[in-house]
């Protein structure tokens, strides 16, 4: 017999969606139940059925804010360590209740829209590099890695971001259309990425209204490019369990994760730095609040994050 015939199906998707319901990122005011995420317990059974390995893919960790008074440096830092660490975990967790597992696939591709949020290509790699060594130095072995590379292999950095554009994004009329139209998701995105342009681009210097209007264009080319690079991912990846860094409410086709704690619903590793409490907790902020309430702490010679004093 099977494992996946010696407990219900119904059981073991409710069982696995419970071990990330507490970590969901999301906009809803109420926890949710597992009943409410209809999309990602269908995505479960799809593996449950055949006992097979679960897998999820997770659009992420594209590069470093260019913005210094929110990151260290260009490089994966304490945020990436702790968050792939989380991911590993969580992934050897689902292992205890369901044997075959689950993987997590990390979708990482900042080069999809490097030139809108003005990152250089080079530090982009740098950061990919990095990450793969990181997940390799500690061992994640619940953990894999997937970008423009596997797709398009050694083309050029502008030729992978026109053909991935061309096949996949929609175009920035029909996303203003739906801004205009007051779709939920595109309007929440939309504000998110603009503001975050807006605090990424510190040399400005023109005048805010100014900068606010050039934000506002180019937040609708990195949502077109960014749901280009989902809809890719979907395709390389179709029974995948899909996850996000964005929140998501109960329903949604995509489970928003939550990596770290933050007092901001949007706060990732890559736009923050860490700030570890006397006790040893861990949360996200901007470095200017960091390193005003702790002191630098080096990992192998590079910064790595904030400490408060005992």
């Amino acid at each position: 017999m099977s494992y996946a015939a010696t407990l219900t199906q119904t059981s073991v998707e409710a069982r696995v969606l419970g071990l990330l319901l507490p970590y969901h990122r999301t906009t809803d005011a109420a926890p949710s139940e597992p009943g409410d995420h209809p999309a990602q317990l269908g995505q479960i059974r799809q593996f449950t059925e055949a006992g097979e390995t679960i897998v999820f893919t997770l659009p992420g960790f594209p590069c470093k804010s260019p913005n210094p008074a929110k990151v260290l440096g260009h490089l994966p830092d304490e945020g990436e360590r702790l968050s792939l660490r989380f991911l590993d975990r969580l992934c050897a967790r689902i292992g205890e209740i369901y044997a075959p597992g689950a993987r997590i696939v990390i979708c990482s591709d900042g080069h999809i829209f490097g030139d809108l949020i003005r990152v250089p290509d080079p530090h982009i790699d740098a950061y990919g590099d990095e990450l793969r060594a990181l997940i390799g130095r500690e061992r994640l072995r619940h953990l894999d890695t997937f970008d423009l590379r596997d797709v398009h292999g050694d083309l050029d950095h502008d030729t992978k971001r026109e053909l991935v554009t061309t096949a996949y994004a929609p175009s920035p009329d029909a996303l203003r259309a739906q801004v205009r139209a007051g779709d939920e998701e595109t309007v929440r995105l939309y504000r998110g990425i603009t503001r975050f342009l807006f605090e990424d681009t510190p040399d400005f210097t023109g005048t805010n209204s100014a900068l606010q209007r050039e934000c506002k264009r180019r937040a609708y080319g990195v949502i077109a490019r960014s749901r280009a690079w989902g809809d890719l991912v979907a395709d390389c990846h179709p029974r995948a369990v899909r996850l996000s860094i964005h929140p998501r409410p109960a329903g949604a086709e995509k489970f928003g994760i939550r990596l770290l704690d933050s007092a901001d619903a949007w706060a990732t590793p890559w736009h923050t730095t860490v700030l570890r409490g006397a006790g040893g907790e861990a949360r996200l902020m901007h470095r200017v609040d960091a390193e005003r309430l702790g002191r630098l702490v080096l990992r192998d010679g590079r910064p790595s994050h904030f400490e408060v004093a005992a």
